[in-house]
């Protein structure tokens, strides 16, 4: 009789060993080695090919295959439709990540709550709250519904019955680390655990129809917990961004079958729950202090929406031999590559300076086109001169100095007109734009920007 088989298996990346190894040598994480008891396999017979199933499909052309129409249903936020690409697709599986009280459940809650109005069946399966938590919260949120049922239970094979039984149109599984499949020995959240999890809300989701949102907890280092390939098995997934104790979240989309993954949504907490930003670039200047040194204003373009951003700088003199370079929300490489130019192509002192960079509003800059406001911020700190009024800096500095063209600059210029910024810098391929009620200064190098903006 075959014994049952000890094996590691890292909770970060899925890898399996049969000993036990302080460092995963896949994926190099220190300590993620956890012991799994896996049960015997049943005898295969030699030689025996198996008959094949009843329910077998035969190959067909691609040609032939039927796309029908993707049925999506507005969630009743709108800002999470954008993310989604328009809607809950009928039939996907959803996962969405976050840091412990950033808003998921909050969300889900009141997705629930407006898809139940229009007339949908949900079942709210809570593995960590009872439900006079989640009773409080949605009272709390004003969504008390009744066609939103819970479920505390965290036994897939007692929620596949449930499921079954009741036919829901979505299912919210909160959160998918406190699931467990009886049939497997080891612990909720262990990395078997997560895959066998959610590979059953994969088979409801496919072949039911259901529309399943699962909520993932996150590592230390931001990523959803579980093996990599819970990423990979489900349709989307979405992270949260923004810190628990700010009032601004965001709403990012990493994978997206069904839309574009470029696209962000912005929500505000409040008392009442999530309350969506419909202008967003007025929220992330609602702080911005005019006439003050080291801050510049740059319109980022997140998927098909423009946003105005802040980004500040602080340039000050260190008394260490190593100056000190600290940044948030934008690449640290890409910051040290920017004031590198400024120092070779300006000669700006800053080898006897400590910078700080920072994003207002918690947003994350990764386009380059962001160069130009890092460091017209960076020069006005440390020349301790302020910015015009009213101005937006657009463009990607080169190596060399000079400042290469930004795609959809158009949208980008139209939105900065919108919040009523009037005098924007940017490269000369869009020097033949005009924009009534716009100046526009067309620059090719950092110099010649920087030789128009500080005068004296």
């Amino acid at each position: 009789m075959a014994k049952a088989k000890t094996v590691f298996v890292c909770n970060a990346c899925g890898y399996e060993t049969p000993r036990w190894m302080g460092k995963c040598p896949d994926c190099g994480a220190w300590n993620t080695l956890e012991e799994e008891v896996r049960a015997p396999e049943a005898p295969s017979g030699a030689g025996k090919r198996s008959p094949l199933p009843v329910n077998f499909t035969a190959p067909q052309r691609l040609s032939q295959v039927e796309t029908g129409e993707q049925i999506r249903t507005s969630t009743g936020i709108g800002e999470l439709d954008r993310v989604l690409g328009g809607g809950a697709v009928a039939g996907s599986l959803v996962l969405v990540g976050g840091d412990p009280g950033i808003g998921k459940s909050t969300l889900l809650l009141q997705v629930s709550h407006n898809l139940a109005n229009q007339g949908k069946t949900v079942l709210y399966i809570t593995g960590e709250e009872s439900p006079r938590q989640v009773k409080l919260r949605a009272e709390r949120l004003g969504a008390d519904a009744e066609k939103i049922y819970v479920l505390p239970e965290t036994d897939i094979t007692v929620l596949e019955a449930a499921i079954a039984s009741m036919k829901p149109d979505y299912v919210v599984a909160d959160s998918i680390q406190t699931l467990y499949d009886p049939n497997l020995t080891s612990a909720p959240g262990s990395v078997s655990q997560v895959k066998a999890v959610t590979s059953f809300f994969l088979r409801i989701a496919k072949g039911e129809g259901i529309t399943v949102f699962l909520v993932g907890h996150v590592t230390k280092e931001g990523a959803i917990a579980g093996p990599r390939v819970l990423e990979h098995m489900v349709d989307t997934v979405l992270y949260f961004e923004g810190e628990r104790h700010q009032l601004y979240r965001i709403l990012r989309s990493v994978k997206n079958r069904f839309g574009s993954t470029n696209e962000i949504g912005v929500f505000e907490m409040v008392d009442t729950g999530m309350v969506e930003v419909k202008n967003p670039s007025a929220m992330m200047l609602s702080r911005h202090t005019r006439g003050a040194s080291g801050s510049a204003v740059f319109c980022a373009l997140e998927g098909t929406r423009p946003m105005l951003v802040e980004v500040q700088a602080l340039v000050a003199k260190t008394a260490f031999p190593a100056p000190r370079r600290t940044v948030n929300g934008v690449d640290y490489n890409r910051a040290m590559l920017l004031m590198a130019v400024l120092e070779k192509k300006l000669l700006y002192p800053l080898n006897s300076q400590d910078v700080y960079i920072n994003v207002a509003g918690g947003m994350r800059l990764t386009e380059p086109a962001a160069d130009l406001a890092i460091l017209a911020a960076i020069a006005s700190s440390l020349k301790d001169q302020p910015l015009p009024d009213d101005t937006v800096f657009l463009g990607e500095v080169g190596l060399t100095g000079e400042i290469r063209g930004v795609p959809n600059g158009d949208k980008r210029v139209m939105e900065c007109r919108k919040m009523g910024y009037n005098r924007i810098y940017l490269p000369h391929h869009h020097a033949s734009q005009k924009v009534e009620g716009v100046e526009l200064f067309s620059v090719r190098h950092v110099a010649q920007a920087f030789a128009t903006i500080f005068k004296k």
